[in-house]
């Protein structure tokens, strides 16, 4: 399998864009890191596909439920952290982005 190497999480309410690069592997699945900060999009058999900060706290997931794919899915995505919530867009790069 080629592996996704980045994407772009888009928010919603104002085109904030955070990159992610491909960073490992985490559960036999390739692990993006978030090209500012500790956070990282994983997959693990009790979420699926999620974002998660250091301490291991859920963040983000996929809006339409449990994602089980072999990559993150370009879909919507809600991210809550403490009072906070948003929705993003994760979007690929147009073209070959694959390893």
């Amino acid at each position: 399998m080629n592996a996704l190497e980045s994407f772009t999480f888009v928010r919603h309410i104002d085109g904030l864009r955070h990159g992610f690069e491909r960073d490992g592997e985490r559960n036999g699945r390739p692990a993006y890191r978030r090209t500012d900060g500790d956070v990282w999009c994983v997959w693990s058999e009790p979420d699926g596909w999620h974002c998660e900060i250091a301490d291991g706290l859920v963040t983000a997931h996929p809006v339409e439920g449990r994602a089980d794919g072999p990559e993150p899915p370009a879909t919507v995505w809600l991210s809550s952290k403490n009072d906070r919530s948003y929705l993003y867009d994760l979007r690929t790069p147009p073209g070959p982005s694959r390893a």
